[in-house]
């Protein structure tokens, strides 16, 4: 039965990194049999200039309908002054609070071909591969009473609300022990308990969800000695799990451990596996229109969605294996271009995995011939084989 994508491609840079990700998408459909239906939707800035409302109802009915949602990206300077009510990250939040999807997946994963890229010396970062669970509908971002109110004496004053209740907590922590399982079994549980009543049952409650997971072991870290730690030792972390805020933070600071924030995925899950994509950088105003932004982070977004959402994880595993392929073939875009690699564009990288996916359909079909039927095969299809190469 066909599945349904829902495409928003957002603002900045977004339409220009999720048409390399559509053309993957694509290549799966008419190479690999994906079936899979395209939808395309406003969401952002972009649907404030169509509709008037960063959100509007057809998009938000468009994405319960949908299967799964590759989102790019939303936000720029020409939305900035409008009301914080009306600004395009209130659609991006109302996704996520319309459809539930409060699991917030982001693998720091560091490819080998990228440790010089990293800010960190090679050592320190060689080999990581964490998972941050952030909680995504709750917390200090959606709480309630929040806004700017003028005091007696005449001053101004911002205020916001950290909530979360022991359901939220318990949720979210079972999707990061669950997660944890399937991986090394260590949870890290970051909060602020000291000082935050909200994070101390945060705490209170990881420890009941952990008695449920005995194979799994969960240790605590206040979210400051978190920070610190990701950049001493981030090896020491398997799946950290924390707040909405905290995550949103903490995350950003593991995408620099990898290179570039343009590497990593992320995707939003609901209690049934549903979820929406998306790379975890902006709308990256200053570099839009310029076809020099990253697309593998969107790509690799959707090899995510092919695992979590569609049932397929070998396309995944084909996804992600071309991604790989390329760099190892030393192609960059700047963000992660160093003296010694090949500087590509966004819709060259984009080419690039696309031809590495069917170069690595090729070698299963023709890998397992004798030399003279696969040059036979080859010539019959104006191809080439890898040992013409």
């Amino acid at each position: 039965m066909s599945k349904n994508v829902l495409i928003l491609p957002g603002d900045g840079i977004g339409p220009e990194i999720v048409a390399e990700a559509v053309k993957i998408l694509n290549c799966l459909r008419q190479e690999c049999d994906l079936d899979v239906e395209l939808e395309h939707g406003l969401v952002g800035g972009a649907a404030i200039d169509a509709c008037g409302s960063p959100l509007p109802e057809k998009t938000l009915q468009q994405a319960h309908e949908a299967d799964a949602i590759l989102l790019g990206a939303v936000g720029g300077p020409k939305w900035e002054s409008l009301d914080i009510t009306m600004r395009p990250e209130k659609g991006l939040l109302g996704l996520r609070a319309g459809l539930e999807l409060f699991s917030n997946l982001r693998p720091a994963i560091l490819y080998p071909q990228l440790a010089g890229a990293s800010t960190l010396r090679p050592e320190v970062v060689s080999g990581l591969d964490i998972m941050i669970v952030r909680e995504l509908t709750g917390g200090i971002y959606f709480g309630q009473p929040r806004g700017i109110r003028t005091l007696d004496n005449g001053e101004r004053q911002g205020f916001n609300t950290l909530v979360y209740s022991e359901s939220e907590i318990r949720r979210i922590g079972r999707s990061a022990f669950d997660i944890a399982r399937k991986r090394n079994k260590r949870v890290c549980s970051v909060d602020k308990a000291n000082v935050l009543e909200c994070t101390e049952l945060w705490r209170e409650v990881m420890e009941e969800v952990a008695r449920d997971y005995p194979d799994v072991e969960l240790s605590h870290m206040y979210v400051d000695n978190a920070a610190m730690q990701l950049v001493r030792a981030p090896k020491q972390f398997d799946v950290l799990v924390t707040t909405n805020m905290f995550g949103d933070i903490l995350s950003d600071c593991a995408a620099m451990l990898t290179g570039s924030i343009g590497m990593l995925p992320s995707a939003s899950l609901d209690a049934a596996g549903k979820g929406m994509y998306e790379p975890i950088h902006g709308s990256a105003p200053d570099i839009a229109g310029r076809g020099i932004a990253n697309p593998l982070a969107t790509i690799l977004s959707v090899a995510m969605m092919l695992r979590y959402s569609l049932d397929q994880p070998a396309l995944a595993g084909r996804v992600e294996a071309a991604v790989n392929a390329v760099l190892d073939e030393g192609l960059r875009t700047p963000d992660i271009y160093t003296e010694d690699t090949v500087k590509v564009g966004t819709q060259e990288m984009g080419d690039a995995v696309m031809a590495a996916i069917k170069r690595g359909l090729w070698d299963e079909v023709t890998g397992s011939l004798p030399a003279q039927e696969r040059s036979e095969i080859c010539a019959r299809s104006g191809g080439h084989t890898n040992d013409q190469d």
